[in-house]
């Protein structure tokens, strides 16, 4: 089951992007959640099921404005 995620939420994921980043904000929510990737600014649509699967963390928004990723 998806935790309650929110616009501009960030996300930590089970494996990395290619770029090396694990930190992903939310940028759509709908039937498919819109995900860019912090380290290289590249988007990508994840559907609620696969992101469940891949989701690792929610970070708090007070806790990724002290961390560059």
């Amino acid at each position: 089951m998806l935790p309650e995620i929110h616009l501009d939420d960030i996300l930590r994921l089970r494996k990395p992007h290619p770029c090396g980043s694990y930190k992903w904000k939310v940028v759509r929510l709908g039937a498919d959640i819109g995900l860019e990737c912090l380290g290289c600014q590249r988007r990508t649509l994840l559907t609620r099921r696969k992101l469940s699967r891949r989701l690792k963390m929610v970070v708090s928004p007070e806790e990724s404005q002290g961390e560059q990723d």
